[in-house]
């Protein structure tokens, strides 16, 4: 008897060692995971603001003028790569000067194109599971339709918004920019796109009706945060100053706050996609290719 309770204990002490080795392991194998996750920052073409008084609601910028900077992003993730934002239109790259729209506000160029851009980190737009657009504005869809076999994760109310008959004949450009997104997933507010914090698309409406910013927590750049077109300009941000042709003034500064706050909650660096200068702090290809 003596024997079988001292046979007992050993498998007892063996099978609580084996556990307590399995739950150590389980936090470094997430680790591992996570830094197989990268950013890459591609340069979608240039905006030339001839008329930056349309970023504000009153006249702080009368005269001024301004170059933003029209960046997408690829998110490579062990279960599959998201595409954010899409850059100006295609069309623009091998123009012999850059465009300028009728009412003389904006002066447009971009000089690459998405598949040649790609081709630095050894993709193609057959290698993306989704792609997600901050919102539906022409300097943000440019190339959607050339990933028209990933799944499109979108706002509800942008889905809305961009597919109505209205849009279909006032901002025809804009629709057939994702026209041919039909693999969609509505979104109804917040969603992790991996399941792992990684990669989480935040609902920030105001500034179209389903506009959305995207965070991210990488070991590659620690948490972060792409602001879509929540915030164009430094100045803005600082300001709380609003576009004149944003969709909803009063939403949009509810989600400045709710920005904020969650920006500050998860002590993230915030990158403006308009703004030169975050542009050229981003991580581009072929840096992190490694």
């Amino acid at each position: 008897m003596k024997k079988l309770v001292y046979l007992f204990l050993i498998i007892t002490i063996v099978a609580c060692k084996e556990t307590k080795k399995e739950n150590t392991e389980s936090p470094e194998q997430v680790a591992v995971e996570k830094t197989d996750v990268k950013l890459y920052t591609f340069d979608g073409g240039t905006v030339m603001v001839n008329n930056l008084e349309l970023f504000s609601q009153d006249t702080t910028y009368q005269g001024q003028t301004k170059e933003f900077s029209d960046a997408f992003y690829v998110v490579s993730h062990p279960d599959g790569n998201l595409m954010w934002d899409a850059g100006l239109p295609e069309g623009l790259v091998g123009l012999p000067e850059p465009f300028t729209d009728p009412s003389g506000a904006f002066t447009v160029s971009r000089k690459d194109s998405l598949v040649n851009q790609l081709k630095s980190i050894g993709m193609t737009p057959e290698d993306f599971k989704y792609i997600a657009l901050s919102h539906t504005h022409f300097d943000h869809s440019g190339h959607a339709n050339t990933l028209k076999n990933a799944t499109w994760l979108v706002q509800e109310a942008e889905h809305d918004f961009i597919t109505s008959e209205e849009s279909q004949q006032n901002n025809a450009d804009n629709y057939n920019a994702i026209k041919e997104l039909t693999s969609v997933k509505k979104l109804s507010g917040d969603f992790d796109v991996f399941g792992d914090g990684t990669v989480v698309i935040k609902s920030m409406p105001g500034h179209t009706p389903g506009h959305q910013v995207l965070y991210l927590d990488l070991p590659q750049t620690g948490p972060t945060l792409l602001s879509g077109d929540l915030y164009h300009l430094y100045e803005n941000r600082e300001h709380k100053r609003i576009p004149i042709f944003n969709f909803d003034v009063d939403q949009t500064l509810k989600s400045m706050e709710a920005f904020e706050a969650f920006a500050a909650e998860k002590e993230a660096k915030v990158y403006l996609q308009h703004q030169k200068e975050d542009f050229n702090k981003m991580p581009k290809a072929p840096e992190y290719l490694n």
